[in-house]
């Protein structure tokens, strides 16, 4: 979605995950992305994982903020592929950007 702060979205939501699965876990950070801490300003961004708690796969990944078109982009990726958030857990964080956020949710 074009907006102010861009937002985008891939997968289920929070709500529909919850709707057609019995059991789901949602993984946020809240965070100031760190190209902002340095240069003093205090936007802040918000990423949000939806996974099946029973067989681990993402269902659903969401981000309002910075560059959250092009990180999701790369997110739907792996959701379509079937990724886990072991596997997702497992990923080299890239240091700093907004995208490790993705991969250090716990």
């Amino acid at each position: 979605m074009f907006s102010q702060p861009p937002a985008a979205s891939v997968g289920l939501t929070e709500e529909k995950a919850r709707a057609t699965q019995a059991n789901v876990l949602v993984y946020r950070a809240d965070f100031r992305p760190m190209k902002h801490v340095l240069g003093g300003r205090t936007e802040r961004a918000l990423c949000k994982l939806i996974v099946d708690a029973d067989t681990d796969r993402v269902l659903g990944a969401h981000m309002v903020g910075p560059d959250s078109a092009e990180i999701i982009q790369a997110l739907a990726i792996a959701v379509k592929m079937g990724a886990t958030k072991a596997q997702f857990d497992a990923t080299v964080a890239l240091h700093p950007s907004s995208a490790e956020e993705f991969v250090l949710m716990r």
